[in-house]
């Protein structure tokens, strides 16, 4: 096993989040976060674009206990590129208490997705963004989607605002769930009412297939914390258009995030101002993600 350094302009997760105001409903789900490594264990990709630092299953374990959450889904992470293991193996340790997103390739062999499945994985990522993958062609994605369908996997697509009307067409086609992260990546410092943003929810309201995560606020937000005001009206407006399918997640570790490191029990406590009804959290938090990642079990 090599030894890795995290990227030097990289920040590390907080080690030490406080404990959220807001209670989690019973059965609340983070159904979006990471593992990474270790990498002296579960080697990053040659081909990474960046290395992180290491965030254990264990530390995410800690961390769910701490922030009240139940369930975690855990989305295998671009640095570790088509090799899952990272994330199958907390997965296995989290004894029922965990989903995952893989990565995996076209050429992938039925028994690997028979084992990914028993060990609890639910959904493929394909990820867009040039900064941090190098994106292949549609066929690619689409035999991809063809295979994991017939398992009842979703797939979750990770793009810039920018990029959706280019992507329109393919992200249409797909037979399956659609899962999309950070709501495409909108530019908060345009209008909620804009042409921007309403191409997303114009994607929303005409195909019901299509799901958003409500996450990635410190990532969005120009204005920065405490309160990531300006990400508000978007959050919220997509919580209450669509409540029925969508997703908050942690985002922890908070990967190849510059300028602050949020504090994660004030991600917790920020649901508040994005469902603002306990009928609206109680989807958010736990009936939308039970439903999804947990919805075939006996």
């Amino acid at each position: 096993m090599g030894t890795f350094e995290m990227d030097a302009d990289w920040l590390c997760f907080d080690p030490s989040p406080s404990k959220p105001t807001y209670r989690l409903p019973p059965g609340a789900v983070d159904a979006h976060c990471h593992v990474f490594g270790p990498g002296d264990e579960f080697p990053y990709a040659p081909e990474r674009k960046y290395t992180p630092c290491d965030a254990s299953k264990d530390q995410l374990f800690a961390l769910r206990d701490l922030l009240g959450f139940e369930r975690n889904v855990i989305v295998q992470a671009t640095c570790h590129g088509a090799d899952n293991a990272a994330m199958v193996d907390a997965l296995v340790a989290s004894k029922g208490r965990a989903r995952g997103v893989a990565t995996v390739g076209p050429h992938v062999g039925d028994d690997e997705l028979a084992e990914l499945h028993e060990a609890g994985v639910r959904g493929v990522r394909f990820n867009f963004v040039r900064r941090l993958v190098d994106p292949k062609p549609d066929d690619y994605y689409r035999s991809i989607a063809e295979r994991i369908a017939a398992l009842g996997w979703h797939v979750v697509v990770y793009f810039e605002a920018q990029d959706l009307a280019e992507r329109w067409d393919f992200f249409t086609s797909l037979p399956t769930i659609v899962v999309v992260d950070h709501m495409g990546r909108p530019d908060v410092g345009k209008p909620v009412d804009g042409p921007e943003f309403g191409l997303f929810l114009k994607l929303m309201a005409e195909h019901p297939q299509f799901w958003s995560k409500v996450s990635g606020a410190e990532r969005l937000s120009l204005s920065g914390p405490p309160g990531y005001d300006d990400v508000v009206p978007f959050h919220r407006r997509v919580v209450e258009t669509f409540p029925d399918r969508v997703l908050f997640g942690t985002d922890w570790p908070h990967p190849n995030l510059k300028g602050h490191m949020p504090d994660d029990g004030k991600l917790v406590d920020y649901v508040q101002r994005i469902a603002t009804t306990e009928e609206l959290r109680q989807k958010l938090l736990v009936d939308n993600p039970t439903r999804l990642y947990w919805g075939d079990d006996t």
